[in-house]
């Protein structure tokens, strides 16, 4: 059952991301020959409107492929025919589709049980944080001129600045008041501030902040996946710490399993907050400026779109190749490791 769960998370987060190119390709005119769920050979195909929808055995990525998509066609309803920024929102369409999934999906978590609140909850006598006067209840709202809005906001600072010292903007009683805290070591090694609180301390809204929070939601998402894209070029992250679709579906799985014990809300509310991740996770890293992906095609269409030329098909579809064949190879290295962490 939970790879079934898993399958399904994957394949809506793919449909719905490979669905804004077909809109946007429809919408532009553009002849759509294939959309299909998965890779490799069809289990399930059927044409209807010139385009052939299909489903594929491998469960994992999917496409919408477009006529001369990688040529310099001038073939009514090509990829190739159509303006610069007609084909840049083609391409920009799928990421972006995916942002939208992940604020819809957070406007249903958010709706159901709240956002969680930068709270004070508490305070480890003897850290920066007591010294500096601050108190239960109060309300973190910025670190170091950052808006904080979400406590795992606070927790995500103190984990990427670990060490640095921070100015702490917070509210009590309607007063906004300021301290500047300089980490302290802890027993355990770590340098710390002191400051308790916790994701799971949440607080019902109206539907407008509801609204306004599932933004905010989606916003600690793109910002923490960057982060975290950033501390792995910087080698603060390890092989062992990165995860492809079999970790990912590990993952899942394990949620799924420990959520059933709690009932099926648990269940809906944990795979809500998983899909929020991975689309968020996914439209950021298909915007990375890397060939094969949407990122490295969008910069060569906004190179042609400053130059007023296009590039060299031949040349673009090399660069392309090399860049999916480095992808399929990192892919293997992080599948051999996913595999090799589950034993």
């Amino acid at each position: 059952m939970k790879i079934v769960i898993a399958l399904l998370v994957f394949s809506i987060i793919i449909i719905i991301h490979e669905l804004g190119h077909f809109l946007l390709a429809k919408l532009n005119g553009i002849t759509v020959v294939e959309f299909s769920l998965g890779m490799g050979p069809r289990i399930v195909s059927t044409v209807k409107g010139g385009t052939r929808y299909s489903w594929k055995l491998l469960p994992f990525g999917g496409s919408c492929m477009m006529l001369g998509e990688d040529e310099n066609s001038k073939e009514e309803g090509s990829f190739g025919s159509k303006s610069v920024w007609a084909r840049i929102s083609v391409i920009a369409a799928g990421p972006i589709f995916n942002f939208i999934l992940a604020f819809v999906l957070a406007v249903l978590v958010i709706g159901s049980i709240g956002y969680d609140v930068p709270k004070v909850l508490g305070l480890v006598e003897g850290y920066p944080a007591a010294e500096a006067g601050m108190q239960e209840g109060d309300i973190i709202t910025k670190m170091n001129g950052k808006n904080i809005r979400l406590y795992r906001e606070v927790s995500n600072y103190t984990m990427f600045h670990q060490g640095e010292p921070v100015t702490v903007t917070y509210e009590r009683d309607g007063e906004e008041y300021q301290a500047t805290l300089v980490p302290k070591e802890s027993e355990d090694g770590r340098k710390i501030l002191g400051i308790t609180g916790s994701s799971s301390y949440r607080e019902k809204t109206n539907p407008i902040e509801t609204l306004k929070y599932s933004l905010y939601e989606v916003k600690y998402w793109i910002e923490t996946t960057i982060e975290s894209l950033g501390m792995m070029f910087k080698g603060q992250v390890s092989l062992d710490d990165i995860s492809g679709p079999v970790g990912v579906v590990n993952v899942i799985g394990e949620t799924y399993e420990e959520s059933a014990k709690d009932g099926g809300f648990y269940v809906w509310l944990n795979m809500l907050n998983i899909a929020i991740l991975l689309t968020a996770n996914l439209g950021v890293m298909n915007l990375l400026p890397i060939p094969a992906l949407d990122g490295g095609r969008l910069v060569f269409l906004i190179i042609e779109a400053i130059r007023g030329k296009k590039m060299d098909a031949e040349k673009e579809g090399m660069i392309h190749l090399i860049g999916l064949a480095a992808l399929m190879l990192l892919m293997i290295v992080v599948m051999f490791n996913d595999v090799r962490k589950l034993f």
